[in-house]
């Protein structure tokens, strides 16, 4: 029986980071399981899908406050994201937002529990592509997408930063101005942006070429 347990005893010196980071990969993975009859890319779709992942994550070194526990106010690292999710609907928005979550969780974790990892990554940056169930009003795709990842962001900041909030203040009232804060910011600016004469002219242009 020893023996036996032996052979598998490396598999305690896994790091949490490392057990994190593949169950969020199961996860989506499981999630895009789900979601394959209803998702179909073809070709120009994966190429806009890069496309949008990749300026994401450009934007998103480019930090005007960096939070110490996760989370950042970029120049609009979002709006890539909810502007896929506009051209082609809230499927693949969601699995190209939680394929950048992933990617966002390989280049600059902050892990405390694997629940809090889903919470923070896949499931927070899938939530962008809700904005794609308003394919006619980006702005209020913006505001509903950006309120997904919010929420997200704000059950993780409940039950796994609680002890980071100041002595006597309520872990719920914490994470609403952490969150509403940094990620309200990070919104109201992708919203603002959008609303540029020449930022909406371009997206409506591209969009399309997207969709022809």
């Amino acid at each position: 029986m020893s023996y036996i347990l032996s052979i598998f005893s490396d598999f305690a010196e896994i790091k949490p980071v490392t057990l994190s980071v593949i169950l969020a990969i199961l996860l989506a993975a499981f999630l895009l399981y789900l979601m394959r009859k209803s998702v179909k890319f073809d070709t120009k779709m994966l190429v806009y899908g890069a496309l949008s992942i990749a300026i994401a994550f450009v934007l998103s070194y480019i930090r005007f406050y960096h939070w110490p526990q996760g989370g950042s106010i970029t120049p609009a690292s979002m709006l890539p994201l909810f502007v896929f999710a506009y051209y082609y609907g809230p499927g693949p928005g969601i699995v190209v937002g939680m394929a950048y979550g992933l990617l966002q969780l390989i280049q600059d974790p902050f892990i405390v529990q694997w629940v809090q990892v889903l919470l923070d990554y896949p499931l927070a940056f899938g939530a962008l592509g809700l904005a794609g169930f308003f394919r006619k009003n980006l702005s209020l795709g913006i505001l509903v997408g950006g309120f997904g990842r919010f929420f997200s962001h704000f059950l993780s900041g409940i039950f796994f930063f609680a002890s980071y909030a100041p002595k006597g203040m309520n872990p719920i009232v914490y994470s609403l101005l952490v969150n509403g804060s940094i990620i309200g910011t990070e919104v109201l600016i992708c919203f603002a942006v959008s609303l540029i004469p020449q930022v909406r002219n371009a997206i409506e242009e591209i969009k399309k070429k997207a969709l022809a």
